[in-house]
This record gives C-alpha cells, structure tokens and sequence, in this order.
C-alpha cells in the first residue's frame, strides 16, 4: 500500500430527532436533546477527537409524509419528522471545532445560486477553510409544494439545471481574485476595483450579474459533495464532484464502479486523483464480536414497518400505502417512481423480477431499519475497511451511525486505534483545511471549466 494514502472518514450526520434510520431515537442510549447546541457540539468533538475528515449533514426540505398522503404517521412514529438548517447547525459546530471539515446539502432545485454561493463561502471563512457543500437535486414531491412548486422536476431536468446551477456559483466564488483585499488605511484602499469583477451570467435557467459580495474563499471554493449514482447522476459527479458519496454492498461492484467513475472523471480532462470516492457504511461497533452481534440483534427489534414504507415512499417520490405488501408492482407503478432511481433499479437488479413486489423493496432497499451492517469488534471492522480501501473500492467511507452520539463516541474509541496501528489513518491532522485533510489541491479561478 502507497504509505501516502489514508482512508478518508466521513461522519453521516441529520439534523434531526434520529440518525438516517428512523428507529435510532428509540434506542435507549439515544439522546433527545436535538435541538440544542450541547448536542451537535458534543458530536463534532467526538469526531474532532478521532481525526474524521469530518461531519456531513443530510438533509431534506419536507416530512416524508408520501405514505398515505397524511403527516400523523411520520409525527406519532418520529419518522424524520424534526428537521434543522443544516448551515446553522453547521456554524454552531464550527465554534466547537477546529479542524473537522463541516459539509451541509443545499438543493439546487429550490435555491439561488448567488445564495448558495454565498452561503457557503461565508461559512469557509468563518470555519477557517472548512466547508463542504453536499449537491443535491431534490427529488420528493413534498418538498416541492414546501418551496412553491406542484411537483418536482422531471430527474434529467433536475440535473440538466443543476449544470448550469454549478456553474453560476463557481463563476461567483471566482470573481474575487486572490489578491483583492488590501485594507490599505494610509491608501485609503480597501481593495483592488480591478481585481473584483461581475459575472454577467445569462444562461437557459439562470441570470446573475454580480458582483459577489464574499473575497475568495480560505480553500478557493468550498469542497464540492455529491452522491449522485443513476447514470445522469453518475455524469453530473463525475463533473463537479471532489467527494464523491456512493452505497455497494459488494466488494466486487464497488470495485467496479470505483474504477468507471475515475475513468469517467479522466474522460472529462479532471484528475481522478483529485476526486475521493466513499461508501456509505454502518458499523454496528463492539469491543468483540459477540458484543456486537448482540447490539445487532437488539437493534433490529426497533425498526418497524411503516419506517421502511414512509422512507421508501419518501425517497422513491410513490405512495406505497396504494398497493398491498405481496402484490407486484405494475410497470407503470415502476415508471411513477421519480425519485431516488438507483433504489429501483437495485431491486431490479438483486430481485431479478420484472414487476417486483412492494415487500421486494423493503427487503432490498432496507429504506427504513440497519440494512447491511458491518457487524464486528475493532479487528473484523478494520478488516473490512483494509480490505475495501487496498482492493481500490473506495478511497473512504461515510460512517452512519445507528444512534446518537454513542455510534461514533463507540467507533472513535474501538475502530479508529486499529486503523491507526493498522498505519491506513491519521494519528493527528497534518493541515487546518478541509482539502488538506483530503489531499485536494487549491482549485485555480476557472479550473472548474471544461476544455
């Protein structure tokens, strides 16, 4: 193994009352407290404490209140159902930190992108070169007719916007040159009029003069997340994406994948070197293997059905509650699914039926309980990362954590001292930035354009 490369560790975090399984917040060891400062302060110094590249925020604009139409079950059942700004949260972890690397998703579909550019601009100065923005689409119904809209956009649509959309916030985190700033008082020069400048953008989707109103940021732009895994999806990543998130469940696929991607980002005049590739992974954590097998089984008695038909309906943009469990869903029923493709086209795939039933997602999909876990002691978990990061499926992995804050005060404390004897992570941080975390290079103004 190349002794320059490392795991790169994301911490999968919501702003919410539970983790990404709804079911986390009835753990007994699951705080409540998820509205208050404490909380989120205390999670980011666990993470700080095991050296992650850092924490990253989920986030959705609406309740997952598809099934049946109705917002009760998501309420009575804590589906989801509180949700924070993810920035805000994310400034209030920074006072907490110094080094984490603080990431937050922000749609394109439903904001400006002179918002979003000074969003997040402003929160790498004030995190001291910090920043992460998690791209995403949005793809629920629900959230549309939160932000005005009847629906959301057809899924090429989305990301066709979304091109254009990346390339109004780079053009304004670009206007401010490096050497702006003077602050010269004998001069009477704040900075260089020359060297501040207005975009002018006039595209299919967007107008945006300018001037920008944030000097270039600590990392010259905020590192760029993106998770997009359908075809379309997998284009748009390949590029904009510098952190990439993906979900395999098998080695061989990852591997796959891992290498089409970086050929992908070659194919379009990136440095594949420069994009990290990460996999999402929950760790069911003990200090043996029994220990942990028996964690797992205790947690799968929390989940329950309508978790996984809420989230399932949530993220596939298609009411579920309109066909019973065993009854294969109809080729239309296949096609109304707008949302999240890459959940549709795995049940095909693993399923191998044409018309797959709705207790076929479920099973596959596992929208709404601990699908797939990593279950061991320090020694079978780093077996596991070793294993994925030397075969060149993943450059890192996005931790999810099965309840808060325990998960990760149990991984910083079990897994991350085998990783670092293991000699495959970080003992201390070497840099203060998020891209020297990731090893990513300062993007020159303009670099982002293509040919």
């Amino acid at each position: 193994m190349n002794a320059q490369r490392q795991i790169v560790l994301v911490g999968f975090l919501q702003a919410q009352n539970c983790t990404t399984i709804p079911a986390a917040w009835r753990h007994p060891n699951a705080r409540h407290d998820v509205t208050a400062f404490d909380y989120y302060r205390h999670i980011g110094q666990v993470l700080e404490a095991g050296c992650f590249d850092l924490g990253f925020f989920d986030d959705r604009l609406a309740m997952p209140d598809m099934y049946g139409g109705d917002h009760r079950h998501t309420v009575e059942a804590g589906i989801r159902c509180v949700k924070l700004d993810p920035v805000t949260v994310l400034t209030a972890m920074g006072m907490a930190t110094s080094r984490l690397g603080l990431g937050a998703t922000y749609s394109t579909t439903y904001y400006e992108p002179f918002h979003v550019a000074r969003v997040f601009a402003t929160l790498d100065h004030l995190t001291g070169g910090r920043a992460a923005w998690n791209v995403v689409t949005s793809v629920n119904d629900n959230e549309a007719r939160n932000m005005g809209l009847a629906q959301a956009p057809a899924h090429d649509v989305r990301y066709d916007r979304a091109d254009e959309f990346m390339e109004v916030v780079h053009g304004h985190w670009d206007t401010w040159e490096t050497d702006a700033v003077a602050a010269d008082r004998e001069a009477g020069l704040y900075a260089h009029g020359d060297r501040v400048h207005r975009l002018d953008h006039q595209g299919q989707w967007f107008t945006s003069r300018g001037p920008f109103t944030v000097p270039r940021a600590p990392q010259g732009h905020p590192v760029v997340i993106q998770a997009g895994q359908s075809g379309r999806g997998t284009t748009f990543a390949a590029r904009w994406g510098e952190l990439l998130f993906v979900s395999h469940v098998r080695l061989d696929s990852a591997v796959e994948h891992y290498a089409a991607v970086r050929s992908q980002i070659e194919a379009l005049g990136r440095d594949p070197d420069q994009v990290k590739i990460t996999n999402l992974t929950f760790p069911v954590v003990g200090r043996t293997m029994a220990e942990a097998e028996d964690r797992r089984v205790a947690y799968d008695e929390l989940p329950t059905l309508v978790d996984d038909l809420s989230l399932l309906s949530e993220g596939l943009n298609f009411d579920f509650a309109s066909r019973e469990l065993d009854e294969p869903l109809s080729d239309d029923d296949l096609d109304a699914m707008t949302g999240i493709q890459g959940i549709r086209n795995q049940v095909l795939q693993i399923t191998g039926r044409a018309n797959p039933t709705v207790r076929d997602f479920v099973q596959v999909s596992g929208r709404g309980r601990l699908a797939h876990p990593t279950v061991g002691g320090p020694v079978e978990l780093a077996d596991y990362f070793e294993e994925w990061f030397t075969e060149r499926a993943v450059d890192g992995f996005v931790i999810a954590g099965t309840h808060m804050p325990g998960a990760f005060e149990d991984f910083v404390e079990i897994v991350i001292p085998e990783l670092q004897r293991r000699g495959l992570f970080r003992t201390e941080y070497s840099g203060a930035t998020l891209r020297d975390h990731l090893g990513l290079r300062m993007p020159e103004p303009g670099s982002w354009r293509l040919g």
